[in-house]
């Protein structure tokens, strides 16, 4: 494992010690990154010892923080090669611990955290990182305060009240939550682990980079499909790319565009890319169905919009029945019960090979950020209010009492 040098302040550059937990730059507010010696990483841990670690994402322990990990054994998730598209791979990480991606950066975090000797942990959540926050919490021992809509997706509220999270339901979006964690924190002596305001998701979510460069055999595809809340797998990825051409992982320049996906509901990153905004604004009456995509102000904007630019990327927003329609296309040519988040990204590739973004000889791969399982409500009810979305009809409730037999 690798051991930290310092903090940088991805906004100013400044440099800030890592021995004690921080939050954000004492400067500027910007977002911290880890780093690490990348010079001493690549003499002692050449490419070829990734496949001696474990099967999760602590197989890049040569790039990841120097601790006992808290782990639920998240990470490696498949690449799975389309049936209906020759150079698409979709890759699944609804099959993390606690069903979304959101188990890579809670693990870094969380081990962080227990290392540091923090007690309390709070964060805003649109749903799925509410619950890995109480799972991975649970896993260290710590306890967790989750902040989140009161419209969430009933498994994201039962997964927090099951593994002992302290939930505050609130009625407003994410930005109302982490409103209430900014002003509440100091008084309540918890530490703020919100997308972005702690140093260590990142890290966790980086390593979906170093998984597609290694399930290429160590190359990286033409294009990247991801959906885009927060933004920190994205963020997370761009830094992996960065640290592996400089580690002599993979060829330097090689990058792919990436592409941000939205809800047309909730579009502040595409909106502020076609302004020519370096930042977005806060997104008014934010509504999708995708509640991961319900972010009205991604708090590191202005690093997702850096990224699509200096890769050539660009960001598409897509309706409700566009990723109900994606999550169906999914589901029936490929197997995979997706997440709204996984339809919006299929949406999205339809419509840019439609547009001549991409071509279907390019080699691109789409996140499904999380399990169509854990969305069971929001199907339930979009598919009672327009079933001719749907080629099936939900059932009505059925009592049976007494001996079961043949009906």
């Amino acid at each position: 494992m690798a051991k930290i040098l310092h903090f940088e302040c991805s906004k100013c550059g400044e440099i800030v010690t890592a021995d004690v937990p921080r939050n954000v730059c004492p400067k500027d507010g910007g977002p911290l990154y880890v780093r690490y010696d990348l010079a001493a990483i690549r003499d002692s841990a050449p490419r070829e010892s990734v496949k001696n670690g474990p099967t999760s994402m602590w197989r890049y322990a040569a790039v990841l923080p120097d601790v006992e990990p808290v782990t639920l054994g998240e990470g490696m998730t498949p690449i799975l090669h389309s049936r209906k598209y020759t150079k698409l791979l979709i890759k699944d990480d609804g099959l993390n611990p606690t069903g979304s991606f959101k188990a890579r950066g809670m693990s870094a975090a969380l081990s962080m955290a227990r290392h540091y000797g923090l007690k309390k942990l709070a964060a805003p959540s649109a749903g799925n990182a509410g619950g890995a926050l109480a799972a991975y919490s649970a896993a260290a021992g710590l306890d967790a305060y989750v902040f989140m809509p009161k419209d969430v997706p009933l498994a994201n509220r039962l997964e927090c009240e099951a593994s002992g999270a302290h939930l505050t339901l609130v009625d407003g979006l994410i930005s109302d939550c982490g409103r209430m964690v900014a002003e509440r924190k100091d008084k309540e002596g918890w530490f703020d682990v919100s997308t972005l305001k702690e140093p260590f998701r990142v890290e966790g979510k980086k390593t979906m980079g170093y998984e597609v460069a290694e399930q290429l055999g160590w190359r990286l595809p033409d294009a990247i499909l991801y959906p885009t809340g927060g933004g920190v797998g994205l963020i997370g990825m761009w830094k992996a790319f960065a640290e592996m051409e400089e580690l002599g992982w993979i060829e330097a320049g090689k990058r792919p565009k990436m592409i941000s996906v939205q809800a047309s509901g909730c579009a502040p990153i595409i909106k502020a890319l076609h302004e020519e905004k370096p930042t977005s604004e806060m997104w008014q009456n934010a509504h999708t169905l995708a509640a991961g995509l319900r972010v009205p102000k991604a708090y590191g904007d202005f690093l997702i919009l850096e990224i699509i630019r200096a890769s050539g990327g660009t960001a598409v927003a897509v309706d409700d029945d566009a990723i109900m329609a994606g999550v169906k296309e999914l589901a029936e040519n490929e197997g995979i019960f997706a997440a709204p988040e996984g339809g919006a990204a299929m949406a999205a590739y339809r419509d840019l090979l439609q547009s001549g973004f991409l071509q279907e000889s390019d080699e691109v791969v789409l996140f499904n950020t999380g399990s169509g399982y854990k969305y069971l409500d929001t199907f339930a009810e979009y598919w009672r209010v327009k079933p001719a979305e749907s080629k099936f009809e939900l059932p009505a409730s059925r009592n049976i009492g007494g001996i079961i037999g043949p009906y």
